[in-house]
C-alpha cells in the first residue's frame, strides 16, 4: 500500500512536470534584435542610468574584417530610433544598398518618463513656462562625449572619424546645437523635424555665434521636415517646421564654409510623428550609398 501511494505520488509529480513544461504552457519569449547588445551606463555626470543599444553589421565578425573599423550612427531617443534604424538597414546591408556601419541607440534615462527625460536632456536652454525641467543639454552632451562614446568605442571597432549623430524633434534641435557647440565630436548629422522653434529660435543665435568664431564647419548635415508639419495640416503643429528647417539650411549654405555640405528635403506625406523613418533612410542613402548588386 505504501509502495502504491509512492507510485501514485511519483506519477502525479511526473504529470504535473510534463504539463508545466509542455511547449504551449511555456512563457512567451521577447523578440531579440540579432547581433545587438544592451550596455548599461551609470552616469557620474548626470547621476542617472542610461543604456546604449548597439548593433553590429553583418560583416563585423568575418575573419577578413577583424581589423576593419566601421562608421557609427549615434541616435538619441534610442528606444524608438534604434528599432527603426535596425529595421530599415537590415535588407540594404544584405544587398549592399548601404555601406555598413554600427548602430548605437542612446536611451532616455532609465526609470524616468521618456517625455520628461528628453525635454530635460535634449534642450539647450531652460524655458520657464514648462512645468518640467529643461535646459540640460550641456550636461547631456558631456555625458555622451566623456562617458558613453568612450565606453562604446573601446568595446567595438569604430572609426572615430566617421561618427554620425541622429535625432528627431528635440533630438534634431540637440543635433544642431552640438554641431555649433562642439563641431569636432561628430562629422555628420541626420536631423529630422528639428525643433528650431524652441526657446524663440535660440538655435539661430547659436549658429551665428559659431559663425563668428569658426572659419569652417567640417560636416555633412541632412535636414528634413514632413510635408504636413505646418499649421492646419498637423494637429500638433503650431509653427511651420518646413520653413524653419529650409531657412536654416539656406542660412548654413550662405556661410560658404569650405568643409560643409548641407542637404534639405521635404518628406512628402509625413507629419511630425512619421517623418523620422523616411528621413533617416534618405539621410543614410546620402551619407552611406552602397554599390548595389
Amino acid at each position: 500500500m505504501v509502495a502504491s501511494d509512492r507510485f501514485i505520488k511519483a506519477l502525479l509529480c511526473l504529470v504535473i512536470l510534463l504539463i508545466v513544461r509542455r511547449p504551449d504552457a511555456q512563457a512567451d519569449e521577447s523578440f531579440k534584435v540579432e547581433h545587438s547588445v544592451v550596455i548599461p551606463i551609470e552616469s557620474k555626470i548626470l547621476g542617472r542610468r542610461y543604456e546604449a543599444y548597439v548593433k553590429i553589421p553583418p560583416s563585423y565578425d568575418s575573419p577578413e574584417n577583424q581589423h576593419r573599423h566601421y562608421p557609427v550612427l549615434y541616435m538619441t531617443d534610442g528606444a524608438y530610433t534604434f528599432q527603426v534604424a535596425s529595421g530599415v538597414t537590415m535588407v540594404p546591408f544584405n544587398h549592399n544598398r548601404l555601406k555598413e556601419f554600427i548602430l548605437v541607440g542612446i536611451s532616455n534615462a532609465v526609470n524616468e518618463d521618456p517625455g520628461i527625460a528628453r525635454s530635460r536632456d535634449l534642450t539647450p536652454w531652460s524655458v520657464q513656462k514648462y512645468t518640467h525641467q529643461t535646459g540640460g543639454a550641456a550636461n547631456y552632451l558631456e555625458f555622451i562625449k566623456t562617458e558613453l562614446v568612450p565606453i562604446v568605442e573601446n568595446r567595438f571597432r569604430i572609426d572615430p572619424g566617421q561618427r554620425v549623430l541622429t535625432g528627431q524633434s528635440y533630438g534634431g534641435l540637440f543635433g544642431l546645437w552640438v554641431a555649433f557647440k562642439d563641431p569636432d565630436l561628430f562629422q555628420s548629422y541626420i536631423l529630422t523635424s528639428p525643433s528650431i522653434w524652441y526657446a524663440r529660435r535660440s538655435i539661430l543665435t547659436s549658429e551665428a555665434d559659431s559663425f563668428r568664431t569658426h572659419r569652417d564647419l567640417k560636416a555633412k548635415i541632412y535636414l528634413t521636415a514632413g510635408q504636413m508639419e505646418v499649421p492646419g495640416e498637423c494637429g500638433s503643429c503650431t509653427v511651420n517646421m518646413i520653413a524653419d528647417a529650409k531657412n536654416l539650411a539656406e542660412r548654413l549654405r550662405s556661410r560658404r564654409y569650405p568643409g560643409l555640405e548641407v542637404r534639405y528635403e521635404e518628406s512628402r506625406g509625413t507629419d511630425h510623428e512619421t517623418t523620422f523613418p523616411v528621413g533617416l533612410l534618405k539621410g543614410l542613402q546620402w551619407l552611406f550609398p552602397g554599390a548595389g548588386e
